[in-house]
């Protein structure tokens, strides 16, 4: 029952995903070992939007250690249960609930040592900078304490970076790059204190190449400079090695056509769903003051309420002008909004 509702979770997130950006593309999930037991490790920009992203690319069902704030409410803690997240607690959630960790690393080893897969984001949390920050150790303690107490154990650590063109506008494109995996063997000495530095080091060092990493000396002066170049942050190996040479050859992002009609189809795209369109823009856009979620929050409104609004008229065209008039209403809508997404 439980992989049922995951498929179906899944399914669902994808076909959200494919009406919400205008661009999705994946490179190299065929890395991502499929019965290995696998730590996956990604940089964290934009909210909610990143793991949900990985969870339809990587090819395979995983746990991920969220934030312990968001268990509070009984029912989203069975929910999130369900969907195979994993509470972790931090320094702001009260000195107390820190020893709880101890249970979610023991928890984590065991998934592990059981041949699952797990997504971490070692950085700790998010910032819709375009950098790697220092990563944190709690990863660390996930593949050295498994390593201790399950020696035998094969454990991948897969590297990866997430990219958005613009986290924050509607419609975005994103690209997503999976790295070569890495034995978590040739880091572990037996030496925890010793071993964390090097695996650290090595994890971040992926992540930067995976990710645009614009090195904090300087960092507004250069992003600044890359926006006005029009850089390609999809292509983030270009954009780094453009930073390691003074912004030369820096890859512009392809030109957009057809500026009028999509500014067309984006106005009946609001017609079409002028409910949730009210609710995000009235609503729910100003209460949200942390940026990195306003893509998570405009995602799940959008897959809540778009399909309700979509039902809603035209079960109402059925009951006075009856199936056909509904139904051309529904596929009309649908035409609008890809083409709206997708130009």
């Amino acid at each position: 029952m439980k992989f049922i509702l995951l498929h179906v979770v899944k399914a669902y997130i994808s076909l959200g995903m494919f009406f919400y950006f205008k661009k999705i593309t994946v490179y190299h999930a065929e890395r991502v070992p499929k019965k290995q037991p696998v730590l996956i490790l990604s940089n964290h920009q934009n909210g909610l939007i990143d793991p949900l992203i990985i969870a339809i690319t990587c090819g395979r069902f995983f746990y991920f250690l969220t934030r312990a704030k968001v268990f509070k409410k009984s029912l989203l803690a069975k929910i999130f249960n369900a969907l195979q997240m994993i509470p972790v607690y931090r320094l702001q959630d009260g000195w107390g609930s820190i020893s709880n960790n101890n249970a979610i690393f023991e928890s984590c080893t065991k998934l592990l040592h059981e041949d699952d897969a797990i997504v971490i984001f070692p950085e700790g949390n998010h910032n819709l900078k375009r950098a790697v920050r220092p990563l944190s150790k709690g990863f660390t303690r996930v593949v050295l304490d498994t390593l201790e107490k399950y020696p035998a154990t094969d454990l991948q650590l897969v590297p990866v970076g997430v990219n958005y063109q613009d986290a924050l506008k509607f419609p975005d494109s994103v690209s997503i790059y999976y790295g070569e995996p890495i034995a978590a063997q040739n880091y572990y000495s037996g030496e925890k204190k010793q071993d964390v530095v090097p695996l650290k080091l090595k994890i971040q060092s992926e992540i930067s190449e995976l990710t645009t990493h614009i090195p904090a000396e300087h960092y507004d002066e250069t992003l600044d400079k890359l926006v006005a170049l029009n850089a390609d942050f999809l292509n983030p190996m270009a954009v780094n090695y453009s930073i390691k040479n003074n912004l030369k050859d820096c890859p512009e992002k392809p030109k957009e056509h057809f500026l009028f009609i999509k500014k067309v189809f984006r106005f009946l795209l609001i017609c079409s769903f002028i409910m949730p369109y009210v609710v995000w823009k009235f609503y729910a856009r100003p209460k949200i003051t942390e940026l990195e979620f306003l893509a998570t929050f405009r995602f799940a409104l959008t897959i809540v309420l778009g399909p309700f609004w979509l039902l809603l008229i035209s079960l109402i065209l059925f009951a006075f002008f009856g199936v056909w008039v509904a139904l051309i209403y529904v596929v009309t809508s649908l035409i609008i909004a890809l083409l709206a997404i997708k130009l």
